[in-house]
């Protein structure tokens, strides 16, 4: 008896069981993806959920049209410039290619050369009341430059004076009067650069001169053939004024100068005001 209701009791709970697993196989409001069990071949579908569902959705592995393909830019070679640097050709760029500022040979800094040669040709005239003074000189010197704006250094000098007397002027019937005199001395230049190509120049001269002998009047004493008297003398002669230079390369320029002789006396042996022209020659650095 007791065999026979323990076999009743499980079959009533088998029967209790089974509508639930039943229920599970077709519950259709759970949220779990689903397994696949189309047939081989058959396409996926989107596992949609039903309305009021938050369920997520999985995209479908339908094949799509091909994106475009987007064009990569080729890199110009390492030899050539890039786009940016390249510029329209001209005359003062035959190539069309511009690089960093600094990096051109014209935009490099130019060697400072320390010393040069300065020779000069000087001329000079003064003249009043029929008295005249012509004075032709040339002066070769070496410089030195302290910084690409201040230079001086030392020099010898040469002048040729010539001193004239027009007619009538040591009395009614004298004639006209003309002497040459040689000049030879030492000298000390400076020259400062102030704007561009224009600079200051000074120099102070020591000469041993020859100079016409004159009266107590200032009337210059004849000899027995009626020319002039000489005598020699130390003359000091400082000069200064402004100049301008054309330079013809990195070694080579020439200079015009205008000068104040701030020896206007008697002992005067270069007249004013006083030009020189002048060229310069880089020797080394």
């Amino acid at each position: 008896m007791k065999r026979l209701l323990s076999v009743l009791a499980l079959a009533g709970a088998s029967l209790l069981a089974a509508p639930g697993a039943a229920l599970a196989q077709t519950d259709t409001t759970s949220t779990k993806p689903q397994l696949n069990t189309a047939p081989p071949g058959a396409k996926p579908q989107l596992n949609t959920a039903p309305p009021g569902s938050t369920a997520p959705s999985y995209p479908s592995y339908e094949k799509k049209a091909p994106r475009p393909a987007v064009p990569v830019p080729v890199p110009p070679p390492i030899d050539e410039p890039l786009p940016s640097q390249q510029t329209r050709p001209s005359k003062d760029n035959p190539s069309g290619l511009s690089f960093p500022k600094g990096t051109s040979s014209a935009e490099q800094p130019k060697p400072v050369y320390k010393y040069f040669v300065y020779s000069n040709f000087g001329l000079g005239y003064n003249s009043y009341y029929g008295y005249g003074q012509f004075s032709a000189s040339i002066a070769p010197a070496i410089g030195y430059r302290v910084t690409d704006k201040l230079s001086f250094g030392p020099g010898i000098t040469y002048a040729y004076n010539n001193y004239s007397y027009a007619a009538g002027y040591l009395g009614p019937n004298s004639p006209k009067i003309n002497g040459g005199f040689s000049n030879l001395g030492f000298k000390f230049f400076g020259q400062y650069m102030v704007y561009n190509q224009f600079f200051i120049h000074a120099e102070y001269e020591v000469t041993q001169a020859q100079l016409p002998v004159v009266d107590q009047n200032g009337f210059p004493v004849l000899d027995q053939r009626g020319n002039l008297f000489k005598y020699k003398t130390t003359v000091y002669t400082p000069l200064a004024g402004v100049g301008y230079r054309q330079q013809f390369s990195d070694r080579a320029a020439a200079d015009i100068v205008l000068l104040y002789n701030f020896n206007d006396g008697y002992q005067d042996i270069y007249g004013q005001p006083v030009i020189r022209f002048s060229f310069l020659y880089n020797l080394g650095k």
